[in-house]
């Protein structure tokens, strides 16, 4: 009877205690709604990423820029400048990402296109995958400088810039291909 009593004691504690595993719930404490007030929203991110979130920057992001794009002003790339700047200093990220998140959403020039290479070897076997970058890319930039800072000016010098670079990577590829028949 005893044996009966503690195995059925054994089977009812190892029930409640995977049952309550199931329906216990963590909460996730970097996940946040960032809404209208960027100034405020901005602060709230980097409080989230001071304290370990670091891994919801990308969401933050996301969310920052859709809150400037609800509420364009010009001052809105003076804001995420040094909302990047103030994340790099808490190491959150690097000098140079924030200042290659920076160029992608708010400078005429690409990010996508950067380095000392050798085009004919390097750049010209990925060319479809280098445009097709700088052309997401642009779709930033329209994001940022558009829709966030009303600055179409220089939106339309980054697409202007898009275009004279596929001229020129298409013509320098050919002169690669002549050179190697």
């Amino acid at each position: 009877m005893t044996f009966r009593y503690l195995s059925s004691l054994s089977i009812t504690l190892a029930a409640l205690l995977l049952s309550a595993c199931a329906s216990t719930q963590v909460a996730d404490t970097c996940s946040v709604s960032l809404k209208s007030n960027l100034a405020y929203s901005m602060r709230m991110a980097e409080s989230k990423l001071s304290t370990g979130c670091e891994y919801s920057l990308d969401n933050y992001l996301d969310q920052l820029l859709d809150i400037a794009a609800n509420n364009p002003d010009s001052d809105n790339r003076r804001q995420f400048s040094d909302f990047l700047v103030r994340i790099s200093d808490q190491g959150v990220i690097s000098k140079r990402q924030a200042k290659s998140t920076y160029n992608r959403y708010f400078n005429v020039k690409f990010v996508s296109l950067t380095g000392e290479y050798n085009t004919c070897s390097q750049t010209c076997p990925v060319k479809s995958r280098v445009l097709a970058d700088m052309q997401s890319e642009l779709l930033d930039k329209e994001l940022g400088l558009v829709q966030a800072s009303q600055d179409s000016a220089s939106y339309y010098r980054a697409d202007h810039l898009l275009k004279e670079v596929q001229l020129v990577l298409e013509a320098t590829c050919r002169a690669c291909e002549s050179e190697t028949l």
